[in-house]
């Protein structure tokens, strides 16, 4: 039997166009409508001296959407561990999970920008080792309750840590993906992953996930997550969620590509074109009508491989209203009806 998609939300936190009181507030009210929704989780970035994310800190955001929701799973996507030390993560870790009632999720990174890591004071060149390193740190705290590590970057001596996760030993784990050969850690591991780009790139990495799972414990074990980001906008004709995505697009872009323009410098990376009909062509994203974007989901999950659609309906300057709107119709038109399938 095919196993059911489940949906997720993504969210840069980017700089709009309102007050940051103002847009935090709106955030807030759209974790509502996703909690109500019955989206699987709500992943949030972290990001640093740029307009690309205003949730520096997202352990802060997160404790409040936390509060404001009762089913909605929540993490981190990622805390880029290079810039912080590990043991405040993980009782950061321990607080969050605590607060939610067990619905916290994690993602752990390097930090994909050198330039918001080198503000940080930490040498981009060093930032994949520190990375390595404090996850093994956080890892060893929240499984054993103690601490002894010895490494390039990071030294303990029989760290007593008293903290607990509410799901033990710790929550679910979550990994950026954009090379196949990085899914065979992942499923070794039992690690949730998501991926951005093309289909047909995503798929290889799906299909070598699933390859690398059933090796490892057949086909009896169902699967973790394997989920794909996309921009999601649906209104109630074509031409009007066009409009509103090609018009977001443009200033989220702006925020994405920020600190390599100010560095005369472009990311390798980041393979995002310039037009949100580009976009749409590559496969990187949807605007349209809530049928419209019902037959995309299935045809998408088919082409990628993947049992989880991570959704980014709010971006750019889209107001409140426009993504809520976007939420309650894909609520209603792929959510409800049960009928989608990887």
């Amino acid at each position: 039997m095919p196993q059911a998609l489940q949906f997720g939300i993504f969210d840069h936190l980017d700089r709009g166009t309102q007050s940051l009181g103002d847009q935090y507030r709106d955030r807030l009210a759209l974790t509502r409508a996703y909690d109500e929704a019955g989206f699987h989780a709500y992943h949030l970035a972290e990001h640093h001296f740029t307009p690309l994310g205003i949730a520096p800190s997202p352990s802060v955001f997160l404790s409040a959407v936390a509060q404001h929701t009762q089913r909605l799973r929540l993490g981190a996507l990622v805390y880029t561990l290079s810039m912080h030390h590990p043991l405040r993560v993980a009782e950061e870790i321990c607080m969050l999970d605590q607060l939610s009632g067990g619905r916290l999720e994690l993602g752990f990174g390097r930090g994909v920008s050198p330039y918001e890591v080198g503000y940080y004071g930490v040498d981009p060149e060093q930032a994949q080792s520190m990375y390595h390193e404090s996850y093994q740190v956080i890892m060893q705290a929240l499984r054993h309750g103690h601490v002894d590590f010895t490494g390039q970057h990071f030294t303990f001596r029989d760290v007593p840590f008293v903290m607990e996760c509410a799901q033990a030993p710790c929550p679910p784990l979550w990994y950026g993906v954009g090379r196949p050969e990085g899914a065979d850690w992942a499923a070794s591991n039992a690690v949730n992953i998501v991926c951005n780009g093309p289909p047909d790139r995503v798929r290889q990495v799906t299909d070598r996930y699933r390859d690398q799972w059933q090796h490892l414990n057949g086909l009896a074990e169902p699967l973790p997550l394997m989920g794909v980001n996309r921009h999601v906008v649906i209104a109630p004709t074509e031409a009007e969620a066009l409009a509103a995505a090609r018009r977001a697009y443009v200033l989220w872009r702006e925020r994405l590509f920020s600190l390599w323009v100010k560095h005369n410098d472009s990311p390798a990376t980041l393979a995002f074109p310039e037009t949100f009909d580009e976009a749409q062509e590559l496969g990187l994203g949807i605007a349209s009508t809530a049928e419209g974007v019902r037959q995309w989901v299935e045809d998408h999950a088919q082409r990628t491989g993947i049992n989880y659609l991570v959704c980014r309906f709010a971006f750019g300057d889209l107001t409140r209203d426009e993504s809520l709107e976007s939420v309650r119709q894909f609520q209603q038109a792929v959510m409800c009806p049960s009928n989608v399938h990887a």
